[in-house]
């Protein structure tokens, strides 16, 4: 940590502010935001002209106290009631005013670089650089303690953050560098200076800005201008050239496959069915390793692994059984299960000839399936940007890389893709100048899939993703309507049973107990709520797409769902060391670092969580790694809502506090405690330590007296058809309701699968229509059910209640003998969701 005085110090900045405190975390993104305490926020200008400092006033109203500011947002930060420059300071913040926020950033990364001493290798290139990376982090890891880049932080500001993370416990850092640009590279080497320079594979990727390949080279080998070590591979011209243009030869490591003379030359590489041989001399010693992959790239990739790993001096031997355990990086290429026994594949991460061809070989291996017939390829492309090559090259290339292929059907996205049409010799060839014009001719049911592998692959601005969605118009009367204001109402109610600095996360999984997650998602944002919590990584992706920034904590994590919540910043609940292990291991393959998670504790409940007497040796396992960090501890109450069980709550406060206590005790950072769920916000207000967790309470139910504070769920649908039932007759399945008197019988659309439970039927339940009770007859169905309304003067089309503001929740569930959230959490996603605000 630095202290705020230093920090300023090391940037050059003005500070204006008398807030205290130390500085641990650097934020750019306001939406990333975990640890306020200790986050200094750096209000950064973008291409497009936007500044961070308009989320100054929100990020302190969050708990940010430390702001580093250009001059030219002065004005910014006074529309927001904050000081500028020369105005009186203010008391509880601190606002280190710079000329340039990027440059500070930078700065501050390269003064904190000074600091290191152990071996920095920085990676630099076109494409394997994550890659390369990753697999040293994974090869050198039993010797070292490593540091690296977060998954692809290379840019002007993911390269100073990456550099922040160096540790003095480290004795290797491995940065990954990337340019778009002439004269980014000099800014990024006087904040990473690396010991070891490694250079990747060189392609076309951001070619454009630049006047030639030898350009762009040199911009790239100008990382390594002081490291003592660079390794390259010599059998690119191109490269070895400017290696020695850059006088880096005589301090370098060459790699060759095709001439002799290389410090590592390569004598064999024998590829199988699903792995690679390599037969190697380095420095006049013989090698030999195999790895669990067969494509070109990964072979390139592991000899500039295994140069770095031989120049450190990790033993040949060993080096091999290593290589054997390579694991494969997780890239954004998503394989997903489509309609009509489709296989679709998202790519559209990168967009350039090389990974185009890696994608389509991936592709090609999906389309046998399970002992049946071969399914067909289609490839959706959009235009290629950024390869700074004419658009008749690019594209005839571009079709000589898809001719390779058995591609069945191409789908063009894009007017240069629509150009080229006549260069692709596929079978069936579509076009379309957008990707919404291709959405429309989907719903139009012009184009179709089926049976087939689809691979979409593009720049990132066209939404290829968009496509893998298909767009279903749900048409149904019946209804739930959402009183956002009630929502808010009741979020009030018990925020004012707590301290003001007492933070809150509210539940709003299960599709917000059935209200729908991204509306209410949004209210509460709106409304500065300090956390949301889902039960699934999916239900926090899907906010996060819609936009939602508030952090998201995921109650039930599931182990194949760890990338998600990577990709997304969401963050676990552990409960167990099963799962801690599995999110560790994927959090190394990621190239994850400083993952928020939350730490469950069993105190009583025996559900979920770590015991008590598992702490200690929790703690040693969280120690030695750095991929993941605690953000809060927390346990659940058994009783809170229920009378008599007091003492055993008061039991597991106890229990939680003692644990508690020795978790912050072993780390330095901020954890936040909670335990207090909705009932424990009304009932043990001394417990709510620094946050508390607010669920169905939201929704408007006390869980303790069972009765509606704010009513914010109306579930309603409309009369159907009305018909006369003589005496003797019956209605419904099994012929269970008796009709005893001449009655008139409405039939309203809401059956079982709409989530009105099937027990309410043969008149153990009623509904309101015109405001007067009408009881169900018979069984109810599965999209029907049945009321009698004889004694009710009504018409077919009349609004019907199922329960809402004159008939609450709770009283369904008394009748079924169960609990307020089953019967909100049972609608179905087909019933249309209505929101408003009073």
């Amino acid at each position: 940590m630095y202290s705020i005085d230093e920090v300023s110090r090391l940037m050059g900045a003005v500070r204006c502010g008398r807030a205290e405190g130390q500085v641990e975390w650097l934020l750019t993104d306001s939406r990333s935001l975990s640890f306020a305490e200790t986050t200094l926020f750096f209000a950064l200008h973008t291409e497009r002209g936007r500044s961070g400092a308009v989320y100054v006033g929100e990020l302190c109203r969050r708990g940010v106290r430390h702001f580093v500011v250009d001059r030219r947002d002065a004005d910014l930060l006074r529309a927001q009631g904050l000081p500028a420059e020369g105005d009186e300071p203010a008391t509880d913040i601190n606002l280190l005013w710079v000329d340039n926020a990027t440059l500070a950033l930078q700065t501050l990364a390269a003064r904190h670089r000074d600091r290191f001493r152990g071996t920095v290798v920085g990676i630099t290139g076109s494409n394997g650089k994550t890659v390369v990376k990753e697999w040293l982090a994974q090869l050198l890891s039993p010797d070292h303690r490593v540091v690296r880049s977060p998954r692809s932080y290379n840019s002007q500001i993911g390269v100073p953050l990456s550099v922040w993370q160096l540790s003095p416990r480290a004795d290797i850092a491995l940065i990954e560098a990337g340019i778009s640009r002439p004269g980014e590279m000099t800014a990024l080497q006087r904040i990473v200076r690396p010991d070891i320079g490694v250079l990747t594979h060189l392609g076309p990727a951001h070619q454009e800005n630049f006047s030639t390949g030898r350009e762009k080279a040199m911009e790239k080998l100008g990382l390594f201008r002081t490291a003592g070590m660079t390794i390259y591979h010599r059998d690119d011209r191109l490269t070895a050239l400017c290696v020695n243009q850059a006088g880096l030869a005589e301090r370098s490591l060459s790699i060759s496959r095709q001439t002799d003379g290389a410090d590592l030359q390569v004598t064999a590489v024998e590829r199988g069915t699903d792995s690679t041989h390599i037969v190697y001399t380095y420095r006049g010693e013989p090698g030999r390793y195999t790895i669990p992959f067969v494509d070109e790239a990964s072979v390139e990739n592991s000899l500039s692994c295994l140069s770095v790993c031989l120049y450190l001096g990790v033993p040949a031997d060993e080096l091999a059984r290593r290589m054997e355990r390579l694991e494969p990086v997780a890239m954004r290429l998503e394989v997903k299960e489509g309609t009509a026994d489709c296989t679709l594949i998202n790519d559209s991460y990168n967009s350039d000839l090389p990974s185009l061809d890696l994608a389509l070989d991936f592709a090609s291996r999906r389309q046998a399936g399970e002992g049946a017939t071969t399914k067909t390829l289609s490839l959706v492309l959009s235009d290629m940007e950024q390869t700074g090559l004419a658009a008749d090259e690019l594209y005839g290339q571009i079709a000589a890389v898809v001719g390779r292929w058995n591609v069945d059907r191409l789908i063009g996205i894009g007017p240069q893709m629509s150009a080229a049409a006549a260069l692709f010799g596929v079978p069936t060839k579509l076009f379309y100048p957008s990707t919404e014009a291709a959405l429309s001719a989907i719903d139009a049911g012009e184009l179709r899939f089926s049976r087939e592998v689809v691979l979409l692959k593009g720049a990132r601005r066209y939404g290829l993703e968009a496509l893998t969605e298909r767009l279903l118009r749900r048409v149904h009367e019946t209804t739930l309507e959402v009183n956002l204001s009630a929502m808010v109402a009741n979020l009030n109610h018990y925020r004012s049973m707590l301290r003001p600095d007492t933070k809150m996360v509210c539940m709003v999984k299960a599709s917000a107990y059935g209200a729908g997650a991204l509306e209410v998602a949004k209210t509460l944002q709106e409304h500065r709520v300090d956390y949301l919590a889902v039960a699934v990584a999916d239900e926090g992706a899907e906010l996060r797409r819609a936009g939602i920034t508030t952090p998201i904590m995921v109650m039930n994590p599931e182990l194949s769902a760890f990338k998600t919540m990577f990709d997304y910043t969401l963050e676990p609940e552990v409960y167990s060391f099963h799962l801690l292990d599995a999110l560790l291991r994927a959090a190394r393959r990621e190239g994850v670092a400083h993952h928020p998670i939350h730490i469950k504790i069993d105190t009583g409940m025996h559900r979920l969580g770590f015991a008590p007497t598992d702490v200690a040796t929790l703690i040693d396992r969280l120690r030695g790694q750095d991929a993941l960090i605690v953000r809060s501890v927390f346990s659940h109450l058994a009783g809170s809502d229920t009378a008599g069980l007091e003492d055993f709550t008061r039991q597991q406060i106890d229990c939680f506090s003692r644990a508690a206590d020795a978790l912050q005790a072993a780390f330095s950072q901020r954890i936040l405690r909670h335990i207090c769920n909705t009932a424990g916000i009304a009932r043990f207000a001394d417990y709510q330590y620094e946050m508390v967790r607010l669920g169905i309470g939201l929704y408007g139910v006390d869980p303790f007296t069972n009765h509606i504070i704010h009513n914010v769920s109306t579930l309603r649908t409309t009369i159907l058809q009305i018909r006369d039932v003589a005496v003797g007759d019956t209605v419904g399945y099994g012929r269970r309701g008796q009709i005893s008197r001449p009655s008139r019988i409405a039939a309203l659309p809401i059956g079982y699968a709409d989530g009105l439970n099937r027990r309410l039927g043969n008149g153990r339940g009623y509904c309101l229509v015109g405001g007067q009770p009408a009881r169900y007859v018979g069984n109810i169905c599965m999209d029907v059910c049945m009321v009698d309304v004889t004694d009710i003067d009504c018409h077919e089309g009349d609004r019907v209640e199922i329960f809402g503001d004159r008939l609450p929740v709770t009283a369904l569930s008394d009748w079924l003998g169960t609990i307020a959230y089953e019967v909100l959490t049972g609608i179905s996603t087909r019933v249309k969701r209505v929101y408003y605000q009073d």
